[in-house]
Order: C-alpha cells, then sequence, then structure tokens
C-alpha cells in the first residue's frame, strides 16, 4: 500500500478542503466558492477510483473485505452518488452534507490499520461475499441520502412554522420534494439491503461451521430491513404525519450507523 499512500493521504487533504468550501457557500451564499468546491470533489472521487483500482489490482480481490476497506468505500459511494445528485438534481446542501458523513467515514479509516494481503484468506474473497458487502454499502449509501433529505425536511419544516425567511430556506427544497427524495431513496435501500442480508446468509450457510443467524449483526440486520419496510409501508398507506415519517427516517439511519459500526459484537465479523 505504501508505493499509493500518498494518493489516499492526498484525497483526505482535498477532500477536506472541499468540505470547508462547501461550509463557506453554506454560510454565505457563494456561488464562485462552490464551484470551487464541487471542482475539488470532482479531483476527490477522480483520486478515490484511482486508489480503489490499485488496491484491486495490488491484493488480488474487490477490496470491500477489513473495515479500512468498507469504509473507504462507502465514502466512496457517498461522493459519487453525491455528484450524480448535483449533476441531476442541482441540490446544493445536499452535496454539502452527505459530504459531511464521506469525509468523516473517510477520516475514520484513516486510523484503521491496513490488513495485510496474506491475513486475508480465500473464503473472504468469494464472489458471494463480496457481492453481500458492495450491495450493504450502496443500500447504505441511498439510507444515506433518504436520512439527509428527511434531515433537511425536518429543519425546513420548523423555518417554516418558526417564520424564519432566512436565505437558507430558499436554498432547500420544497417540502413535497424532500419527502419524495427521502421515499425513493428508501425504496433503492430497501431491496439492496435484504438482497445483500439473504446473499450473506447463503455464505454463511455454505462456510461457516458454527450457527449465525443468531449473532448480533444479523439480527439487527434485519430488524433495519424491517423498520425501514415497515416506513414504506406506513408511506404507503399514507395514514402517517410527513414530519413523523422523517423523524422515523433519521433514528432508522441511526439504528443502521450502530449496526455498521457496532462490528465488534458480531461473533463472525472479526477479520475487520
Amino acid at each position: 500500500m505504501a508505493e499509493v499512500r500518498w494518493i489516499y493521504d492526498l484525497t483526505i487533504f482535498l477532500y477536506a478542503a472541499s468540505v470547508l468550501f462547501y461550509f463557506n457557500d453554506f454560510l454565505q451564499s457563494n456561488r464562485k466558492v462552490n464551484r470551487l468546491a464541487f471542482g475539488l470533489l470532482v479531483v476527490v472521487w477522480a483520486l478515490q477510483t484511482a486508489f480503489f483500482v490499485s488496491q484491486a489490482v495490488m491484493k488480488g480481490y474487490f477490496p470491500v473485505i477489513t473495515l479500512f476497506e468498507t469504509l473507504f468505500f462507502y465514502s466512496w459511494v457517498l461522493v459519487g452518488l453525491s455528484l450524480a445528485i448535483h449533476y441531476f438534481f442541482r441540490i446544493d446542501l445536499l452535496v454539502f452534507f452527505t459530504n459531511i458523513i464521506g469525509f468523516v467515514v473517510l477520516v475514520m479509516s484513516m486510523f484503521l490499520p491496513e490488513t495485510p494481503i496474506e491475513a486475508v484468506s480465500s473464503i473472504l474473497t468469494s464472489e458471494l461475499l463480496l457481492t453481500h458487502v458492495t450491495l450493504a454499502m450502496f443500500s447504505y449509501g441511498a439510507f444515506s441520502l433518504s436520512m439527509i433529505f428527511s434531515a433537511m425536511y425536518l429543519l425546513q419544516h420548523k423555518m417554516l412554522k418558526g417564520r424564519r425567511w432566512s436565505p437558507l430556506l430558499r436554498r432547500l427544497p420544497s417540502l413535497d420534494k424532500l419527502e419524495g427524495y427521502a421515499y425513493r431513496m428508501n425504496m433503492l435501500g430497501v431491496p439492496m439491503l435484504l438482497l445483500s442480508i439473504v446473499l450473506g446468509i447463503i455464505w454463511g450457510k455454505m462456510v461457516l461451521p458454527e450457527k449465525f443467524l443468531l449473532d448480533s449483526k444479523v439480527v439487527l440486520s434485519v430488524l433495519v430491513v424491517a423498520i425501514y419496510s415497515l416506513w414504506l409501508y406506513q408511506r404507503y398507506r399514507d395514514t402517517m404525519q410527513m414530519r413523523r415519517l422523517a423523524q422515523w427516517n433519521v433514528v432508522a439511519f441511526l439504528l443502521l450507523l450502530i449496526n455498521f459500526l457496532g462490528f465488534t459484537t458480531s461473533t463472525f465479523h472479526d477479520w475487520w
């Protein structure tokens, strides 16, 4: 990894600069600063892609196995999704909030030791497991965007209720659009996470000697899918206040993060 470590370090530096420029734009609504922040973000995504590809070539497998690798991949997904959202919808505040999460995730990976290649067994590099983890990370990306849309909904709802007509309010999409975006992201995230769990169970049945269905991560993952599925059902029935649904969505995402980062409670995710 030492040969390409400079790419990783440069990525963090430029990512920090991009987030700071976006923060300046958030406070002062400066279009020039916004364009500079977006340009840096494009470079960050390109560097992340180069680092990811170099790791894949060097290790000989799709690098989403260790916690360092999954955090890096999660950050890459968030940057890519934010660039896509900016291109299609031009929601600058979403890009800012998304990349706060993406930057924090990337910084977290910086404090983790990189697992030597020889320590990763062939069992962990099976296509079934790699697909399981990749689908989970993409679902986390969708749920992250959904949570941000819901948080923006709650922020705007509070500002409208308090009659606070600030420039920030004018930069937010309408409540209906924010709620609709959150719904679409959850519609994408739930089937991906469900399929990821199914593939993980199939892989576990094939290679794990011990019973694992009562493992904390498995149980919590199923609970997360159930909570998001119930959210979609309540949204479909249209019997709950949108503000309550937005609050529910934020809490569900916090549970998702607990499940993702609470890896030490799991008995068979110890390779992380």
